[in-house]
C-alpha cells in the first residue's frame, strides 16, 4: 500500500507547522515527525480509525492527532491524505 499527500494537504501542514516554530521550532519539528510515523502507521491498518464525519464515503476515515483532523481516502491500493485542519475550523 502506498501513501500519497494531497498538495492542499501539504501546504495546510507547512502553514500549521509555520505557526508552531514561531514559539517553538523544537515543538513544530516534533509535531511533525510524530505525525508522519502516525501517516506511515495507516499501512498496516487503514481502516484503524473512524468514518469521516466530514465525507459522505465509508472509504475516508478521520485520523486525530492533537486537535487537528486528518481525513484520507482509502482507495484499493493507496491511501490518499487529503487536509489538516482543527475542529474549530470546520
Amino acid at each position: 500500500m502506498r501513501i500519497e499527500k494531497n498538495p492542499f494537504f501539504n501546504d495546510r501542514l507547512f502553514s500549521i507547522l509555520k505557526y508552531i516554530a514561531i514559539n517553538n521550532p523544537a515543538n513544530a519539528k516534533k509535531f511533525k515527525k510524530e505525525l508522519d510515523q502516525k501517516i506511515i502507521n495507516l499501512v498496516n491498518m487503514p481502516f484503524k480509525y473512524r468514518q469521516s464525519i466530514h465525507y459522505d464515503d465509508i472509504n475516508v476515515r478521520d485520523l486525530i492527532f492533537k486537535g487537528y483532523t486528518i481525513p484520507y481516502l482509502i482507495d484499493n491500493d493507496m491511501i490518499v491524505i487529503l487536509d489538516i485542519f482543527k475542529w474549530e475550523n470546520k
